[in-house]
């Protein structure tokens, strides 16, 4: 016989209504609150060190310190044949993440060919539809990155005739960055090369120009132009940065005074000599021995970092601890024949006021070509020389603020500007000189491929596993079963 009763009474029917109407109102509380409070103190966690794009502290500071709207559009072909879309992407997201004024829009050219077409109006890019860009505006200032200068590739043989493209490093912080910079910086960099004395010349494309490495300047955000000391030409006003690329000429002795009139008033100096002018000094080295750098009249050979190839040309591998070159501690300078350059001691105790230190040197086997080889020990090739107090202590005292002196000029010419690490020593020489620190801990992130070898036989055995022991072992499986249902 059943229970005539009702299994709930009206006022527990109430009740449970009343609990789950009221756990309802405070789980919908809460997930407002996670929400609210993860807005305004968003924090971000790498679960993984592999799969993480972890930004430099500078590149951090930076970011957060931009209070002006940014757009970043990424003019990309999602399905580009390198691969980096979304390298890049995430890498974007990891900037907009850290400051809300950033924002980032991607306009795919292929997928959306009428958002392409007011892109390129807008920024001028000519007939680039299959060209990737990251275009970064702020206010009336915009920077546009060239997608292949993001990625570092080699070639690698597969093959007797065949080779392939290899990604070997990923540049985008500091490319992103620098384009930052560029936008929301008011003043403008502007750096100068010597001409008229057989230097090297920014305009040649050719092997021994310096249209890569004037390229790599603009990409740091700096004008670069030509500058003649003829007549009553000066250094200008706006030169932010002298380089003398490889005089093979004597100087005028009314251009030196005008170069070191140029240090005397705080000027940046990048000064870089070659084996031709070993016996002939161009008058340069002069100016530099009153700021503490020697150049030797002679040329350093290294028979352990010898190119066997060339048979001139030297790898230098022997570094101090120091901004303009740490970054290339790993991989070394490839230098042509380069002159000596050490550090006059003396000038760090006589006037105080100029550190000078050596920053590259060769292996201790080296030895100079006018001893025959008869003297073999450590010989420097690039000296830096700085303020030994700060700018400001020191507004019209009549000493350079930075200098950089190496032995060899052609390691910046456009054949041996890719080779080791002297393409990342040419970035980071500029921004050291032109003291612009956030730049100097950004180095490239390099590209990892995990590549699983197999031989002929382990993949005939493969295939023939893949395609009958796996569908055999299935249908052996199903039969199993089949048979134990019968029963």
């Amino acid at each position: 016989m059943s229970d005539p009763r009702p299994s709930f009474t009206p006022a527990r029917k109430w009740a449970i209504g009343f609990n789950v109407a009221l756990t309802v109102v405070v789980v919908f509380a809460l997930v407002v609150m996670v929400n609210y409070l993860s807005g305004r103190h968003f924090k971000r966690y790498h679960l993984s060190s592999l799969t993480a794009i972890q930004l430099s502290p500078r590149t951090v500071n930076l970011v957060k310190s931009i209070t002006n709207d940014v757009q970043v559009t990424l003019y990309f072909d999602r399905n580009d044949e390198d691969g980096m879309y979304s390298d890049v992407n995430h890498l974007l997201k990891e900037y907009q993440s850290l400051n809300p004024r950033l924002n980032v829009r991607t306009v795919d050219y292929y997928r959306e060919p009428g958002a392409a077409v007011a892109v390129m109006t807008k920024y001028d890019l000519g007939a680039a539809t299959n060209e990737n860009y990251i275009i970064f505006e702020c206010g009336n200032r915009t920077k546009i990155v060239d997608g292949k200068a993001l990625l570092q590739i080699t070639l690698e043989a597969v093959g007797p005739r065949e080779w392939r493209r290899k990604p070997v490093a990923f540049h985008g912080e500091l490319r992103f960055t620098e384009a930052l910079l560029a936008v929301t910086s008011e003043r403008a960099l502007k750096a100068y090369f010597l001409e008229g004395h057989g230097e090297l010349s920014i305009y040649d494309p050719n092997d021994l120009g310096l249209t890569t490495f004037t390229n790599i300047l603009k990409q740091n955000n700096i004008e670069c132009a030509s500058l003649t000391l003829m007549g009553t030409n000066g250094v200008p006003e706006d030169c932010s940065l002298l380089i003398v690329p490889g005089p093979t000429d004597s100087i005028p002795e009314a251009a030196l005074e005008k170069i070191d009139d140029y240090l005397r008033r705080n000027g940046r100096l990048f000064a870089l000599f070659n084996a031709q002018t070993a016996n002939r000094p161009t008058g340069l080295e002069k100016v530099l021995a009153r700021w503490g750098a020697l150049v030797g009249g002679d040329i350093v050979v290294d028979p352990d970092q010898l190119d066997m190839k060339s048979k001139q040309n030297i790898a230098v591998s022997g570094f101090a601890l120091h901004p303009a070159v740490n970054p290339v501690l790993g991989s070394g300078l490839y230098m042509f024949l380069p002159r000596p350059v050490n550090a006059l001691e003396s000038m760090n105790t006589a006037r105080q006021k100029l550190k000078t230190e050596v920053i590259a040197a060769t292996g201790t086997n080296a030895f100079l070509l006018s001893s025959e080889g008869k003297q073999r020990k450590q010989l420097p090739v690039l000296v830096a020389v700085e303020r030994a107090e700060p700018v400001a202590a020191l507004s019209e005292d009549g000493v350079p603020s930075r200098m950089l002196i190496c032995g060899d000029s052609f390691l910046l010419c456009n054949k041996l500007i890719d080779l080791l690490g002297n393409r990342t020593f040419a970035d980071c020489a500029v921004n050291w000189l032109l003291d612009r620190s956030v730049l100097l801990d950004i180095g490239p992130r390099p590209v990892n491929e995990y590549r699983l070898v197999i031989a002929p036989a382990q993949m005939k055995s493969l295939q023939w596993i893949l395609l009958g022991g796996i569908p055999a072992g299935i249908l052996l499986f199903g039969g199993v079963v089949w048979l134990t249902r019968r029963r």
